[in-house]
């Protein structure tokens, strides 16, 4: 019964105030990834935004302002290790960068949700949702845009493998889909592949482009009866 006597009702609704907050805040910016499909979603979003939350005000509650300032620098670093898992490398791409900034972001207003700077948090937010929504049509344009080769880093190659007889119907449909998608070509070139088949390599004047497109891109020319396999892969240069 005593430690029920020592419970702070103003200080507890506050308490629950602060991760009632991180859980909206967290949520809106977890469904916009979890709607895109993300390696972190809804849930981990959440979690981290209300975890910062817990931890901050416990520090503050504990330590007063010192404590709490010494808590945040830890979500801080904490936060980048836990997104560190969530950057891959493939080939000569890496993946999961913005996934680790987003995670970054949602501790950031966890953070401000546990130290009742509950506008910050909101007006954080705003911010973390608009890089993920509103900047999209940017980067899209951008990454259409040719560039030079030699500023370059990684090229995206699409690789199309076809019989012999079907080389010009293969080169007939790989030309097509790319000029559908707007991606423009930097080099073409085509090998021997075996005995009876080519390769034709595209590689693509962009800097970078989403995966996901590429993935759709690679696929739509690979149902096409005159080829036998589509791929892509990253090349550095």
């Amino acid at each position: 019964m005593k430690n029920f006597e020592n419970i702070q009702f103003l200080t507890l609704a506050n308490t629950l105030v602060s991760l009632l907050t991180a859980f909206v805040l967290g949520s809106i910016v977890g469904f916009e990834r979890q709607f895109r499909q993300r390696t972190a979603g809804l849930r981990t979003n959440v979690l981290v935004a209300v975890g910062a939350a817990i931890f901050v005000d416990m520090a503050f509650r504990v330590s007063g302002a010192d404590g709490g300032a010494r808590v945040i620098s830890y979500v801080v670093s904490g936060v980048g290790f836990l997104g560190a898992g969530a950057i891959m490398r493939e080939g000569g791409s890496i993946r999961g960068l913005n996934t680790a900034a987003t995670l970054w972001g949602s501790a950031a207003i966890g953070a401000c949700a546990g130290a009742s700077l509950m506008l910050e948090a909101v007006a954080a937010t705003a911010f973390v949702l608009a890089a993920n929504t509103l900047l999209r049509p940017v980067v899209s344009y951008v990454n259409r845009q040719p560039l030079d080769s030699q500023t370059s880093e990684v090229t995206n190659v699409i690789h199309v493998i076809a019989n012999v007889e079907h080389r010009q119907a293969a080169m007939t449909v790989l030309e097509e889909v790319l000029e559908a998608e707007q991606l423009p070509l930097s080099e073409l070139k085509i090998d021997q592949f075996g005995e009876n088949e080519v390769e034709i390599e595209a590689a693509l004047s962009e800097a970078s482009v989403d995966e996901l497109d590429l993935d759709r891109v690679t696929a739509s020319i690979a149902a096409s009866p005159a080829v036998r396999t589509a791929f892509w892969a990253a090349r550095t240069v």
